[in-house]
C-alpha cells in the first residue's frame, strides 16, 4: 500500500526581509573588522594594541606607528617626550617619589622570598617588579607559583601592598646545567656556562623593563628570603651608584646546638696583586672565579669584612660585586653598564658588571655589616 507523502511549501521571503538581513550581516562584519572609538575621541585598549603603543606604565612607545582603518587619518603619530633631567636618584628616594625597579632572575620559587618582598616598606605604588624564568620543568613550576601569588596580591591584596606593575618574562636560552641544586650550581666546571646564561637573562630583563622614569634598580636574587623591611631606603641613603649588601646564610650549627650564620656571597671583593697577576697569564676568553681552591686569588672578600662596632652604615669600595642584593642607580645602566656574558677583563656577569661600571666612572661600594640572608637548602 503506497503512503502519500505530505508536500512542503516554501514561502518566498519578502524583499524587505532580505534587505534587513543583508544590512545586519554587513554590520556584523564591520563590527568585527573595525575597532570602535571611545566616546571622547580617544582610542580603546584594542586600538592601542593595534597601534603598537606600549601598555607598560614605565615604558615608552617603541613600536612603529600604524594607521588604523576607520580612525581619523589626520591624527598625527604619537610623540612622547621625556625630560631625563627630571629623573633623580637621590639619598631620599621615598621623599622624592623616585621609581624603583626590582629585578629578579628566578629558576625556583621560594614563598619566603615573596613574603619578604611584600613586607618592604618602600611605597609599593613606586615599585615595579620584573622577573625572568627559564623554559624548563622547574621554570614552568616556578612561573605558575609566581603568577598565583601575583594574581592574589594584585587582585585581592591590600591597596598599599599592590605593586605599580609586574612584568614576567620567559628566557629562550637553554639552561647551562640541568639541576638547580646548590651543589651543582657551584661546581667550578659549571661556572662559565652557567654565569653566561645568567648574564643574558639579567640583560634581557634589564633592557625590557628599564623605563624613562626609573631612578633605581634593585637586583634581588630569588633565594634571598630575609632582608630588613627598609632595605631600599637604607641602601639608597648611602647615595652610591652601585652598592652591595652582605649576603649570609642561616643554618643549624651541630657543634653548638643552636642556629648560626655563615657568609654566602663571595663575589663582593677588593682586588689583589695575585688576582691581577693570574689575569695577566690568562687567555682573552678565560675567567677568574672567586671562592675556589683551584683558583687562589687572595682577594679581600667583603663576606669577611664585618666589623660590628662600626654599625650597618660602614661601607667599603669594591672591585667586584655579586647580584644577590645589589642597588644600582638607573643612570649606571643607561650609561651602558650591563652584565657581560663573555670574558670582560677576565670577569663575567656581576663581577664583569662591576668592572664595566668602574670603566664608566662609577665606583662600586659594599656594606659589610648590612646583612641579607640566602635560603638554606
Amino acid at each position: 500500500m503506497a503512503r502519500r507523502m505530505g508536500s512542503i511549501r516554501l514561502r518566498r521571503a519578502s524583499p524587505v526581509t532580505v534587505a534587513v538581513g543583508a544590512l545586519l550581516c554587513i554590520f556584523i562584519v564591520l563590527f568585527l573588522i573595525y575597532p570602535s572609538s571611545s566616546p571622547g575621541g580617544g582610542s580603546s585598549a584594542s586600538q592601542r594594541r593595534m597601534a603598537g603603543a606600549a601598555i607598560h606604565p614605565l615604558s615608552p612607545v617603541t613600536d612603529p606607528y600604524r594607521r588604523i582603518p576607520g580612525l581619523d587619518e589626520s591624527r598625527a603619530p604619537p610623540i612622547n617626550r621625556y625630560n631625563m633631567n627630571n629623573v633623580t636618584g637621590t639619598a631620599d628616594p621615598e621623599g622624592n617619589r623616585e621609581n624603583i625597579l626590582i629585578l629578579t632572575p628566578m629558576a625556583r620559587f621560594y614563598p619566603e622570598y615573596w613574603d619578604n618582598l611584600v613586607k618592604l616598606t618602600y611605597p609599593h605604588e613606586l615599585i615595579t617588579l620584573g622577573f625572568i624564568l627559564p623554559k624548563t620543568k622547574e621554570g614552568n613550576e616556578a612561573t605558575a607559583a609566581l603568577q598565583k601569588r601575583v594574581f592574589k596580591l594584585q587582585r585581592y591584596g591590600a591597596e598599599q601592598d599592590r605593586f605599580r606593575s609586574i612584568v614576567i618574562l620567559r628566557q629562550d636560552d637553554e639552561p647551562a646545567i640541568d639541576s638547580q641544586d646548590e651543589s651543582e650550581r657551584h661546581k667550578l666546571e659549571n661556572q662559565k656556562a652557567r654565569r653566561a646564561v645568567m648574564a643574558k637573562a639579567r640583560n634581557a630583563l634589564l633592557f625590557t623593563t628599564l623605563g624613562p622614569h626609573t631612578s633605581w634598580v634593585l637586583w634581588l636574587d630569588a633565594d634571598i628570603i630575609e632582608t630588613p623591611p627598609t632595605l631600599i631606603q637604607d641602601m639608597a641613603r648611602h647615595d652610591r651608584a652601585v652598592l652591595a649588601a652582605n649576603c649570609f646564610q642561616r643554618f643549624y650549627n651541630t657543634e653548638t646546638g643552636r642556629m648560626d650564620e655563615r657568609p654566602y656571597d663571595f663575589n663582593n671583593w677588593q682586588d689583589s696583586e695575585m688576582a691581577l697577576e693570574l689575569a695577566k697569564g690568562m687567555g682573552r676568553d678565560d675567567i677568574l672565579l672567586e671562592g675556589y681552591r683551584e683558583m687562589p686569588t687572595y682577594r679581600a672578600l667583603m663576606a669577611y669584612m664585618t666589623q660590628e662596632d662600626k654599625g650597618e652604615k660602614y661601607e667599603v669600595p669594591l672591585d667586584g660585586v655579586g647580584g644577590t642584593t645589589l642597588l644600582v642607580k638607573a643612570d649606571v645602566h643607561r650609561d651602558g653598564a650591563m652584565f657581560p656574558a663573555f670574558a670582560f677583563y677576565n670577569l663575567i656577569e656581576t663581577e664583569g658588571f662591576a668592572k664595566m661600571a668602574k670603566r664608566l666612572g662609577w665606583q662600586p661600594y659594599g656594606l659589610p655589616n648590612y646583612k641579607v640572608y640566602h635560603y638554606n637548602e
